[in-house]
């Protein structure tokens, strides 16, 4: 999986590189002609670019309440309840909050947190407190909404974490997983693919 991730990271620098080989190799006429479009060729991949898509386009397209994305807990709740949350609304991951300042982020507790530090340790989760066995706030990685997409997935599968808050100046606005995050990179070169295919056949 991290493997795989890396390689989508550097597949755009590729196929840019690939497209460009194969402007170049045009012989005659086209190829003086489209030496001369070469730089407007680049400049036009450069506007739409391979990382033109940002996080707030991801929170844009999920919803406000979305996949859980503004699901949260306590730090006084049991983890009994925060997993059972997770269960119900089908998410990995809850944001956690100071008790009685539902704005001040204290943390995350993730599926894998459950699993290291309660069910490999042999813990109760009905008496164990989210804020015993959270992912404190001085250790998050987070992105903003003006963060690009491949920059959040570069964060993540270095970090090894598979989900991630975005913070503005307001505070915590939404939580982007792994998988929201490589369907938006998919995305993005699926169109990309179309735009320079159309270049190639004539389309622009």
């Amino acid at each position: 999986m991290q493997g795989g991730l890396k390689q989508m990271l550097s597949h755009g620098s590729v196929l840019k590189s690939a497209v460009l080989r194969h402007v170049r190799l045009g012989s005659g006429w086209r190829q003086l002609m489209f030496v001369r479009q070469e730089t407007t060729l680049t400049a036009r991949i450069e506007e739409h670019g391979f990382e033109s898509t940002k996080i707030s386009d991801i929170l844009k397209g999920k919803g406000k309440g979305a996949d859980g994305s503004w699901l949260w807990c306590t730090t006084d709740d049991t983890v009994y309840d925060a997993v059972k949350s997770m269960t119900q609304h089908n998410v990995g991951a809850l944001v956690v909050v100071k008790s009685g300042e539902n704005k001040s982020i204290a943390g995350i507790i993730t599926e894998r947190d459950y699993l290291r530090k309660i069910i490999v340790q042999g813990r109760s989760s009905k008496s164990t407190k989210v804020g015993d066995i959270m992912t404190e706030e001085n250790k998050l990685i987070t992105v903003t909404p003006e963060t690009k997409v491949l920059k959040a997935m570069q964060l993540m599968t270095d970090n090894r974490i598979r989900h991630i808050p975005v913070i503005d100046q307001t505070g915590m606005i939404g939580m982007v997983s792994i998988g929201d995050v490589v369907r938006a990179v998919v995305g993005e070169h699926r169109e990309e693919l179309k735009r320079l295919n159309a270049f190639i056949q004539g389309g622009y």
